[in-house]
């Protein structure tokens, strides 16, 4: 015999179905609440955003030419450390008179590590010493002269080849750009407005007369401001810090109450021995 007949069965159906229902959405929430709290886990809120968007997939522009002397080191090292600390993904592009990719999109923010030393004077010294800054690799052989239509070019090249949604470039430069490049340097801006790209611009103690005229060339989903603004002092860029993760603990406590609620309110039935008498 595999079942025992019940006369009021039919009267445990409702409750039953009821039963089910209820564990079929509290089940569903359960659910929803966890991939919820999984997603606000996995993308925690910084103290400081990025200077591009996470979603924006950027590519850093940074220019090498001879223009860009060791007095402009110390703005090139503060924005680069402010890049670093804020996080976020870029490609880099260096440029001078011809450009290359350095670092392919969706790098890690803190792949740009090893290029900040090179813009930053050594703590120590020999006696007697001065401080000098460190010889960078693309001095001898790449920093030559200015053509910022190629760097700004090839980082919208790798955008487009990239399928990015919503490109973003962002341009280090002290935007002493050569005059047999204001033509092209045009027609690419002109390009970067009819596709859609945001350029900001971080000038390094750049001339008022070179500002004012790249100025004249962007649009309005561009701009253009002067190294240093974004951070504070540039040998010590705090690093950006997770807050407390508010979200992610109402979510934990909501998981737990609603696997409380279905252990009390959906519990399957069981079977046992009649209470004593002095136990109802």
């Amino acid at each position: 015999m595999t079942s025992i007949p019940y006369t009021g069965a039919r009267a445990l159906q409702r409750l039953a179905t009821r039963t089910r229902l209820i564990r079929a959405v509290l089940s569903a929430a359960i659910v929803a609440l966890v991939l919820a709290a999984a997603a606000s886990a996995r993308h925690p809120r910084l103290d400081r955003q990025p200077i591009i968007s996470p979603q924006a997939g950027g590519v850093v522009v940074l220019d090498f030419s001879a223009s860009i002397t060791s007095d402009t080191y110390s703005r090139i090292h503060e924005t680069l450390q402010e890049l670093v600390a804020r996080g976020g993904r870029y490609g880099l592009v260096l440029f001078s008179n011809t450009a290359y990719e350095a670092l392919p999109p969706g790098s890690p923010a803190s792949a740009l590590e090893p290029i900040v030393r090179y813009f930053a004077l050594p703590a120590t010294t020999s006696p007697g010493e001065q401080p000098t800054f460190p010889t960078n690799p693309w001095s001898a052989s790449f920093t030559s002269g200015t053509e910022i239509s190629n760097g700004l070019d090839l980082a919208r090249t790798i955008e487009t080849a990239n399928h990015v949604k919503h490109p973003a470039v962002v341009l280090i430069s002290d935007l002493a750009d050569d005059p047999n490049d204001f033509q092209r340097l045009n027609t690419v801006l002109n390009e970067y407005q009819v596709e859609g790209f945001r350029l900001r611009v971080i000038a390094l103690n750049a001339d008022p007369t070179d500002v004012q005229r790249f100025k004249g060339l962007i649009n309005k989903a561009s701009s253009i401001v002067a190294a240093g603004v974004t951070g504070s002092n540039p040998s010590a860029v705090a690093q950006a810090r997770t807050s407390f993760p508010t979200l992610l603990v109402v979510l934990a406590v909501a998981v737990a109450v609603l696997l409380g609620v279905t252990e009390v309110r959906a519990a399957r039935l069981t079977w046992g021995p009649e209470p004593a008498q002095g136990d109802r």
